[in-house]
């Protein structure tokens, strides 16, 4: 049976704290690598009241505002998932994202808990390996500054979700190219 071709998806998560189900995922930013203005972005109801002060400061987010605005997680996670579904077609969708541990143990676990199932299956492709990898380098060289001097970016790094995986997204396809 012949293999898949492959989409490569940049997501990056903003959340209220270090891990899922104790904290809340916030927002979702997502991209096509290499068609950046294929994208997806969603701000999502917070679970509970439990957050890290450092977290909140970075994301710029309110759970105040986010329990009046934000989306219901099940119908978030069910919009991402037609998302990828329709970028992806009949080709694999592999999720991508700069520390991906971080980003996709959010977005499986949400996943998992409102829809079921993770679209992305339950790998993800982690820039930062990806970089140590092709540059025969060490895991603290993989910094973004570090990789930034090597492939600039044109997109600032805003805590923004979907900025963030548009960045990521210019970072690594040039990685793919070079």
């Amino acid at each position: 049976m012949p293999l898949k071709s492959e989409i490569y998806i940049s997501v990056d998560v903003e959340a209220s704290g270090p891990i899922p189900g104790e904290y809340s995922l916030l927002s979702i930013g997502a991209c096509l690598v290499g068609q950046p203005d294929q994208s997806f972005y969603v701000e999502l109801k917070p679970l509970n009241d439990n957050f890290v002060e450092k977290a909140m400061d970075v994301t710029g987010l309110s759970l105040e505002k986010l329990r009046v605005d934000g989306e219901e997680p099940n119908l978030a996670m069910a919009s991402f998932a037609a998302w990828i579904k329709s970028m992806a077609g009949d080709n694999r969708p592999v999720f991508v994202a700069f520390n991906a541990t971080f980003d996709w143990s959010f977005t499986h676990w949400y996943f998992i808990k409102f829809l079921g199932h993770d679209p992305f299956g339950i790998s993800g492709l982690d820039i930062k390996a990806y970089f140590m990898g092709k540059h025969h380098t060490s895991w603290g060289k993989t910094v973004k500054e570090r990789v930034r001097a090597k492939y600039p970016s044109t997109m600032a790094h805003t805590h923004y979700a979907l900025d963030d995986a548009r960045e990521q997204a210019e970072l690594f396809a040039q990685m793919l190219l070079g």
